[in-house]
Parts: structure tokens; C-alpha cells; sequence
């Protein structure tokens, strides 16, 4: 176990220099101990610059004091360094684990750093109900159910997922949707499923087909498959002709799953292969998934680090972080020699529960297998580079069109969507250098009374909200989070609205421009409202004109998208709904029995007494709710 032994500095430096950072470091050194643990080097304004782990934190930290041993790089971050925080630990290894969480917590911009830390998809076999169901499934796994995976993507799933259910015709429909059938869907009559809800099959036919799923996700593709050409084969010596033709379908399903496989290492039950590539200061890393046998697909990352490190040092830093939420394989392929791997090995087993082996192979399939990742992740960072290259051209045309100083880093584009009013609601979206930042879109349900509807009141709501917390929370206004340049989908009426309120903060100097469609709405008409100019147009074939449509296009796909969500949950809501002590399962056992609503407003308290679920108490509630408290 770790023991928390933070400390805080006592001086407090005028000077941001290398020198007084250095003052601070040396002040600590002093008290450390001679034990493993974690670091955190933090800024005047709070901000964490740097997390790191150490085998002796006396003789780690030690090092920050001399400034022969330190690199550019590490000068900075010595010299905004105004104090320090630290964690003793038991272990290296829980050091590193320690280390890796926080690094994933605070996002030092010392560290490198793993940007998409998404959780992955699987394929669940449920099994907590009757007839067990085959899906997607992402996020908390439940006890009880079969997961298999992780797979690379939504895509790579969606894929799989699809073959299966020709090769298996197991059911895929909600519990919902199952409970209600009185006939066989559509999936029955294309082969896709065997009719469960309705008995067209016996339970034990049944299970054999959940044992044939599992038997193929768990690596007995090749039994399988010929168990399968057995069943074929005697079908069509017994003139079974329409049962061979199903079975040969089936086959052909299961032939396409593994068609799909760029690397594909037989022999190893259980990898994960990682490969690095770098280029023009960027690295790349190629994550390959390899479980019973097959490649469940690979995922591309981008980590952001210092330009002066090397592949096997970003390597290194992305495993920890890369397994710091999910449990790391058996076996770990690496196209570079990481540094301390024993240690990572160490950290990584005691967060899978089970040993973890991390290889470097120099010969063989393995190798071969590496290398191909490796031509996979030159490409993939090749292509990034080009449409770097092609989007910085499109920023600074940008800024040539609305005069900026320099090409935007954020750029946030605003737009609201509502039906007559109905389920108002404002979204964000944001781009960069690296194209949508997905993770940074913001929507934001309109609540100020009186302003559904009114396009100019819910932008100033939305202005509002997004800056007035931005100031609450980021008072300094640092680059990351602040827009150089805010598009408002929308004329005059909207940039005024959205300028009302940066005034009113006092935000005058953020960039705002208004981007309205031109007459009869024409896209490629498009005018531009910006305060100080008159009204404008751009080219009708200039590229910057297209990559602006595509940023309003984007915020527009965005709002529609997330009022479209909000209406759909707002037409299943119930009066019930609004009843105190009344959730999801009385509300169905009541829907259930007396079929509406409106239904259980007007009934006695005996008769809601009789639902099951429902006791005096509640039916009592119920009763007085819709009667004004009587």
C-alpha cells in the first residue's frame, strides 16, 4: 500500500528562474527519504507540471538540483517549479501504478501523454437470462456474462459481430423487445436468428449454439468449423439440402471473421502488440490486439511528448498509461527495448492479477508480425503529417480572412436547435491543428424561461454559461481552453447577442464572427458578420470557405443530433415521472397494469394498491399527487 506523504513548500519565490526553482528543489531534498515514490512538480497557479516515479526519491529529486544533467526541457519545468508534492510507496512497481494515475488525473504537460483513453468494445454473451444474448457491449463488465475482446474499435466489433450472427443465429434483440414478440421477426426469416421468443427452437439446440459462439471467440475456430463441414456433409449425404445450404452459410460467415486478419500470430493465445514509429517530432504507436488466436483489430495514438524523445522512451511511458484502467494481457510485443522493463512487468501484473510479459523478439513470426506494425504506424504517421500540413494551410487562411495575428490553435463554433421551442437546446464544437476535438464538444439544455425559441436569448444563455465557468475555473485564461477565435452560426442578431455577453465579462478581445448562409440559403453564398466590417464574402471556390462550411456544417450535425436525443427522451417521459419514490421498475409495473398514465391518475388507492411492487404507502402517494395533496 501507498502511504500519502505530501508536503508543500514554505517559500514562496518572486522569480520564476532556473535558480530559485532550483532554491525550492534543494529545500525538499533535505527531508526526502530514501524510499520509493511518486513526485509532482507544480507551478505558482497550482498547475501540476510534472508527475514522476523513483526507486530513492532523495537521489531522484537530487537530480533536478544540478543543471549540467538537465536538458532544455527540463530547465522550464525546473524554473516554473514553486513547489513540490510526493508519496511514499512500498514498491517501485506500485510507484509506477501510482505514477500512472496521476499522470492520467492531472495531464502534466512535462509527461507524455495518452490522449484517447476510451474504453474498447466487446462482444458479451449475456447471460443473465434465459436464452442467452449475443452483443456489444462497452464500459462496467457484469458478473456472470462471457466477454471476449478487447477489440480495436466500434467498427472492428460492429464487423465481427455481424458474421457471428449469420454463422450463429443467436438472438441480438433487448430484453424488451424479446419479452414482446408473438411472431418471429425479420432476423428469423433471413437466417439470422432462431425465434427463441416465440419457441421455435428447443433450449438445448439452443445452448449448443452458445457453446459453438464461445468454442470460436475462445480461440476453437478450426474445431468448430470442422465440426460444422462434418454437419454439412452428412446433411447433404442424407439429401438434407435446405439444413447443408445453412450450414454452408454458416462457414462462409465464419470464414469472413477471420479474412479480416493483417497480422494474425496463431500460436499465442493472448498479445498485445505495440509498435512505434517517428517522424518530423511526432511519434506514432500502433496498438494490435491478438486474443485466441485472432487480431481483434488496432487503434492508432498520437501521444503528445517532448520532441526530443525517442520511440523507446515514449513507448515506455504510453504501456503504463495504456493498461493504467484496463487489465494488461499475458504477453506484451514491443518494436523497441523499453526501458525498466522488469519493473513494468512488475506494476502491470499487479493491476491484471496475473503475470505480464513484455518481448522485444530480434527473429521469427513474432518479428515479422512487429514489423508489418511498425509499416502500419509509418503510414498512419505520414498520413497525419499531411493533413497537418493541409489543415495549418486552411488555419492561416483563416486568419488572413478575419485578420488574426497568427492561425488559431482552438477555434469554437456555436449553434442552437429547437422545434417551436421545443427541447431547446445550444452545442459547441471545437477544431484544431489535429482537425474536431471531439472530446471537447459542449451541449447545453436551455433553461433561462422565456428563451426557447428566441434564437438571440439562448445565445446569450449558452455565451453566458460556457465563459462565465471558464472564468470561474480558469481564471488565467491559459491557451489550451480558450478560443482564439469563436464562430456563431447565425447574422448579425447572434454575433451581437454572443458579444453582449463577452462585454459583459469582459472579454472584448475574443474573436467573434457571425457565419450566415447567403440568399435562398445557398450554401457557397455564404456572409460573414465580424463588428468594425461590413458584411462579407469569401470566394466561392476558396478553400478556406469550404473548411469554414465544414466547421458550420459540423456544429450544426452536433446540435441537431443532441436536440433530436433530448426530444426523444422528452416524448417517453410520464406524469408518473414526476411522482416522488416512483422509478423505472413501479413505473413499468404501473404502465403494465392499468396501460396509461392517465389511467393511474384517475384510479382509487385500492386499485394502485394492487400492483404488485406498490405498497399502502406509495399508493397512497401516488393517489395524492394527482389530486393536488386531497
Amino acid at each position: 500500500m501507498s502511504t500519502e506523504t505530501d508536503t508543500e513548500s514554505d517559500p514562496k519565490p518572486s522569480e520564476g528562474t532556473l535558480a530559485d526553482g532550483m532554491r525550492i528543489i534543494a529545500e525538499f531534498v533535505r527531508t526526502l527519504p530514501r524510499k520509493p515514490g511518486v513526485y509532482r512538480m507544480i507551478a505558482s497557479d497550482g498547475e501540476v507540471l510534472y508527475v514522476g516515479k523513483a526507486r530513492s526519491l532523495r537521489s531522484r529529486v537530487a537530480a533536478y538540483t544540478q543543471p549540467t544533467r538537465l536538458a532544455t526541457r527540463l530547465m522550464r519545468m525546473v524554473s516554473a517549479t514553486t513547489t513540490m508534492e510526493f508519496s511514499v510507496t512500498d514498491s517501485e512497481a506500485e510507484a509506477l501504478l501510482l505514477e500512472n494515475n496521476l499522470i492520467k488525473r492531472f495531464r502534466p504537460r512535462f509527461n507524455v501523454l495518452l490522449r484517447d483513453d476510451k474504453s474498447f468494445p466487446y462482444i458479451v454473451i449475456r447471460r443473465d437470462t434465459e436464452w442467452p444474448q449475443l452483443a456489444k457491449h462497452r464500459g462496467t463488465r457484469e458478473v456472470g456474462n462471457e466477454y471476449f475482446g478487447p477489440f480495436a474499435s466500434a467498427t472492428a466489433v460492429n464487423r465481427t459481430l455481424y458474421a457471428l450472427q449469420r454463422a450463429f443465429p443467436l438472438r441480438s434483440c433487448s430484453d424488451g423487445v424479446f419479452t414482446t414478440r408473438t411472431r418471429p421477426c425479420l432476423q428469423y426469416q433471413i437466417k439470422r436468428c432462431t425465434a427463441p421468443c416465440v419457441g421455435r427452437i428447443e433450449k438445448a439446440e439452443y445452448a449448443s449454439i452458445v457453446d459453438e459462439v464461445r468454442g470460436f471467440l475462445g480461440g476453437r475456430n478450426r474445431e468448430i468449423q470442422e465440426a460444422l463441414s462434418q454437419r454439412m456433409e452428412q446433411a447433404s449425404a442424407n439429401l438434407e439440402f435446405e439444413g447443408a445450404a445453412v450450414l454452408r452459410d454458416r462457414i462462409r460467415a465464419l470464414t469472413q471473421i477471420q479474412s479480416h486478419q493483417s497480422i494474425n500470430l496463431p500460436s499465442i493465445e493472448e498479445a498485445d502488440i505495440f509498435a512505434a514509429h517517428a517522424d518530423g517530432g511526432q511519434v506514432c504507436v500502433q496498438v494490435f490486439f491478438l486474443r485466441a488466436g485472432q487480431n481483434l483489430g488496432n487503434r492508432a495514438y498520437f501521444p503528445s511528448h517532448a520532441r526530443e524523445l525517442d520511440e523507446a522512451a515514449v513507448l515506455s511511458a504510453f504501456i503504463g498509461q495504456f493498461y493504467e484502467a484496463r487489465p494488461a494481457p499475458k504477453l506484451i510485443l514491443t518494436s523497441h527495448d523499453v526501458a525498466e522493463r522488469e519493473l513494468l512487468e512488475s506494476a502491470l501484473a499487479i493491476g491484471a492479477g496475473h503475470k505480464v510479459e513484455i518481448r522485444h523478439p530480434k527473429r521469427g513470426d513474432q518479428k515479422d508480425a512487429l514489423d508489418q506494425a511498425v509499416s502500419n504506424a509509418r503510414e498512419a504517421l505520414a498520413r497525419r503529417l499531411a493533413e497537418r500540413g493541409t489543415q495549418r494551410t486552411l488555419l492561416e487562411g483563416v486568419a488572413r480572412a478575419f485578420g488574426l495575428e497568427s492561425s488559431p490553435e482552438r477555434i469554437e463554433v456555436y449553434d442552437n436547435s429547437h422545434i417551436q421551442g421545443a427541447a431547446p437546446i445550444g452545442a459547441m464544437v471545437v477544431a484544431g491543428p489535429d482537425g474536431f476535438m471531439k472530446n471537447a464538444y459542449r451541449k447545453f439544455n436551455i433553461k433561462t424561461e422565456g428563451a426557447a425559441g428566441d434564437d438571440f436569448a439562448m445565445m446569450r444563455e449558452v455565451m453566458s454559461r460556457r465563459f462565465g465557468r471558464a472564468l470561474r475555473e480558469n481564471p488565467n485564461r491559459d491557451e489550451e481552453h480558450w478560443p482564439d477565435l469563436v464562430l456563431i452560426d447565425g447574422g448579425q442578431g447572434q454575433l451581437e447577442a454572443a458579444r453582449q455577453v463577452a462585454t459583459e465579462l469582459g472579454l472584448e478581445d475574443i474573436v467573434m464572427v457571425g457565419i450566415a448562409k447567403g440568399p435562398d440559403r445557398n450554401a457557397g453564398r455564404e456572409r460573414f458578420f465580424m463588428p468594425g466590417r461590413p458584411p462579407f464574402s469569401l470566394e466561392p471556390r476558396d478553400p478556406v470557405l469550404y473548411f469554414l462550411q465544414r466547421l458550420r456544417d459540423e456544429a450544426h450535425r452536433f446540435a441537431i443530433g443532441t436536440h433530436r436525443t433530448r426530444r426523444a427522451a422528452d416524448l417517453t417521459r410520464s406524469t408518473l415521472d414526476e411522482v416522488p419514490g416512483i422509478g423505472a421498475g413501479r413505473k413499468r409495473a404501473l404502465l403494465n397494469h392499468f396501460g396509461s398514465a392517465r389511467a393511474v391518475a384517475v384510479a382509487t388507492v385500492e386499485d394502485i394498491k394492487s400492483v404488485p411492487g406498490i405498497s399502502d404507502a406509495i399508493a397512497q402517494k401516488i393517489h395524492d399527487h394527482f389530486r393536488g395533496g386531497r
